[in-house]
């Protein structure tokens, strides 16, 4: 049938995602993405509108009010097309494949993601953000109704040709989407490409660097966890790779990362007065943030500044180590239920009584807030530190809404010592009237200041992130801090157990993606089993109880079942099965997130080393492999993949710790307290829980572990350690 009149609805209230209910009283009838309504976009010939955000998303709120809750906008969607909104946490997968569209078609990207797709699902145009019909930002022929127009008229006189575009686009995106299928057939283990790819990647960095602020590219400035890990970690690797870098190479190296690290704790990316980072700044000196503050993010910044005080053990590093873990473990990012939020928005009211949302409402002040929460010292002190100022501090360029006049973000804009100097004051008082100050300023803000709103979805990957994160940092503070320690080991096994009791089927071993008043409908994708296994190793080895050793174990088989590549090897995003996908793409590029592939092939080493396990390590191996051709073409896009390469080169290293004594506690508080990438830790006896590990690797069967004994395995080869050896581990 021809574009058959039918009376569609509203359907936004039928969802469980906090994005797509906020939606729900839109005048545009909002389908959700399922087998019922791609059917009905079948039958009635129309295209889909396909608009996909996220609960955090600033831009998302505004096209929600200024075009979705408009009338007219609401019938020229309802009356020409099938319009579905889409929460991007909950299906990332159909996001990805129509931002690749986009940004191929575009050269560019972002959310809203807003495409037009055909009943065939071929996507035929797209943008981010159109402009609605009372925007100030509309340019002639370039607001959202007049897109709205052109498309529709254009599907009605010239079906076919769009029909045959659609076609060509996807043909088009298949060529592109080859990543981890060019390598030669059955490449066992990247021995195509060396080690020495390091030096590209490095330079690749090197030539991206903000050697002023830190950071890649000038603005927006996006943290990139995942690139920052590789360079800060250079230098933690064999002396062989230290050697093929170069000594000059590896210091610059951790520099460019612990000079980017700093910038963000001192900058408006941090919440200065409470906790946690925003997703990116607006600016190139980290000042402005993007308010909206990701699990995701926040995840992967809390390992990372525990490697750099590690290996720097400047204050400024730990103190976000805390502030960080803090944020992932206390109200309103843990839930009761143990597993951890999504995301936290940029917008939200300046007043209760307030009906219009502001982007960084929440979190910029005024001078004369600042006045009236803090005594005169406090005010002298803290507004010169946080760079507070009468007029605001925030540049009208950057402010297109006009609400951030006479606002200020606070970023560290003082050394203590310098500013201590100039005001005349000790340091110890100085650094007592900040924390003064920041206490007072947080208790106003929380009094006084509507919190923004929380999207309460649990979501399996980003969770498994977080348990990596906080189990590696109470490890490593267990002595130091043992209060906050035990404190991040309780939030990591919260998570953990969650996930496992709700989200967790025992009968088929596999995953929900979300939880929110219940599982969600979506399975799990690679990602969520690759994220949350390697957390789950991070808490074994904080823990050595092999409920998450085992709890990974089982994880890792059923990812091995739904998207291993038997012929090219390596993993698939999505399963194999999946009708609504287009193009079934690897990844290892990483991105905001680290790659499905680059960490699952880390896994898989580790898991090869703790259970002894060829098969693993096989794969591993075959995982590397399969993107040789990348890793020797961009390197530097590659980060979380550079690791296991030199793992297939040069092996993992694991300690065995059986019993007790001087020699197994002082091994432990090493391990624990060092960066050591491609090193395991495995412990029997003691306080250990190991049955199902003794069980699941036949080395350690006959062991006796009331008997005390340090053991290293590199390869085939195993010795023993003395007290004397152990203290000589991890110094470079």
């Amino acid at each position: 049938m021809d574009n058959m009149h039918v009376a569609l609805r509203n359907r936004c209230g039928e969802s469980k995602s906090p994005y797509v209910r906020s939606h729900m009283d839109n005048a545009t009838a909002w389908q959700l993405w399922s087998p019922g309504t791609l059917e009905l976009a079948r039958k009635t010939n129309r295209l889909i509108f396909v608009s996909v955000g996220y609960s955090a998303c600033h831009w998302c709120h505004v096209m929600a009010h200024e075009s979705f809750a408009n009338d007219r906008i609401a019938q020229l969607l309802n009356e020409n097309f099938i319009p579905i909104k889409i929460d991007r946490e909950e299906r990332p997968d159909i996001d990805r494949q129509y931002m690749d569209f986009l940004q191929a078609t575009s050269g560019g990207g972002g959310w809203p993601l807003n495409v037009f797709v055909t009943p065939d699902l071929h996507p035929i145009f797209g943008g981010t953000y159109w402009p609605g019909p009372k925007s100030e930002r509309a340019q002639p022929g370039t607001a959202f109704e007049d897109v709205l127009v052109k498309v529709a008229g254009t599907w009605k006189e010239q079906e076919k040709k769009l029909r045959d575009n659609g076609k060509h686009i996807v043909s088009k995106l298949r060529e592109f989407a080859q990543e981890g299928t060019l390598a030669d057939d059955k490449a066992e283990d990247g021995e195509g490409v060396e080690i020495e790819v390091i030096e590209d990647a490095y330079e690749h960095h090197k030539t991206r660097f903000d050697s002023k602020y830190g950071g890649f590219g000038a603005q927006p400035k996006f943290p990139t966890p995942p690139h920052l890990k590789a360079l800060l970690r250079f230098g933690e690797h064999d002396q062989v790779v230290r050697d093929i870098a170069g000594d000059e190479e590896v210091t610059n190296a951790r520099n460019m990362a612990l000079k980017t690290l700093e910038h963000i704790a001192k900058g408006g990316i941090k919440d200065q007065i409470g906790h946690g980072v925003a997703r990116y700044s607006v600016t190139r000196d980290w000042s402005l943030p993007h308010f909206e503050k990701m699990l995701y993010d926040n995840a992967q910044l809390l390992p990372l500044y525990l490697d750099a005080w590690l290996v720097s053990k400047k204050d400024v590093y730990l103190e976000m180590v805390h502030d960080v873990a803090t944020y992932m473990t206390t109200e309103p990012m843990q839930s009761k239920l143990g597993g951890i939020n999504a995301s936290e928005d940029a917008d939200s009211l300046e007043q209760p009584q307030d009906d219009h949302k502001v982007e960084g409402a929440f979190y910029v002040w005024s001078m004369d807030d600042f006045r009236q929460v803090l005594d005169q010292t406090e005010l002298k002190v803290c507004a010169k530190y946080w760079n507070v100022k009468l007029a605001g501090n925030i540049e009208q360029r950057y402010d297109a809404e006009g609400e951030l006049i006479g606002k200020n973000t606070l970023c560290v804009s003082y050394e203590i010592p310098r500013l201590a100097q100039e005001l005349g004051l000790s340091e110890e008082d100085v650094k007592k009237t900040i924390s003064s100050g920041r206490r007072k300023l947080l208790e106003y803000r929380n009094k006084n200041r509507p919190r923004p709103a929380l999207d309460d979805k649990i979501v399996v990957a980003w969770n498994g992130l977080a348990i990596g994160g906080l189990a590696r940092a109470s490890a490593a503070l267990l002595k130091l801090s043992p209060q906050e320690s035990a404190a991040y080991l309780e939030g990591a096994k919260r998570a953990a157990h969650c996930i496992q009791e709700h989200l967790f089927s025992s009968e088929t071993k596999t995953l929900h993606r979300v939880y929110r008043e219940g599982p969600g409908e979506t399975p799990g994708f690679a990602d969520d089993y690759a994220f949350l296994i390697s957390g789950l190793l991070d808490l074994y080895e904080a823990t050595f109880d092999d409920l998450y050793l085992e709890f990974a174990d089982t994880l890792q088989q059923t990812q091995m079942k739904l998207f291993w590549d038997e012929k090219k090897y390596a993993f698939f995003s999505t399963p194999a099965d999946q009708p609504d996908i287009l193009i079934r793409t690897k990844d290892a590029m990483d991105n905001a997130e680290p790659s499905v592939n680059g960490v699952s092939a880390q896994n898989l080493f580790r898991l090869a080393s703790l259970l002894n396990d060829e098969k693993y390590e096989k794969m591993a191996k075959q995982t590397v492999g399969a993107f040789e051709v990348e890793l020797s073409q961009h390197p530097g896009l590659l980060s979380g993949m550079l690791s296991s390469l030199i793992a297939s080169k040069l092996g993992i290293k694991g300690l065995m710790v059986v019993g007790e004594g001087v020699a197994a506690e002082a091994v432990l508080e090493k391990a624990r307290c060092h960066v050591r990438p491609n090193w395991t830790v495995l412990r029997v006896g003691g306080e250990a829980k190991s049955e199902w590990l003794r069980s699941r690797n036949e080395l350690l069967k006959g062991l006796d572990e009331t008997k005390e004994l340090v053991q290293l395995c590199e390869g085939s080869s195993c010795r023993l350690l003395s007290l004397k050896e152990v203290e000589s581990l991890f110094l470079n």
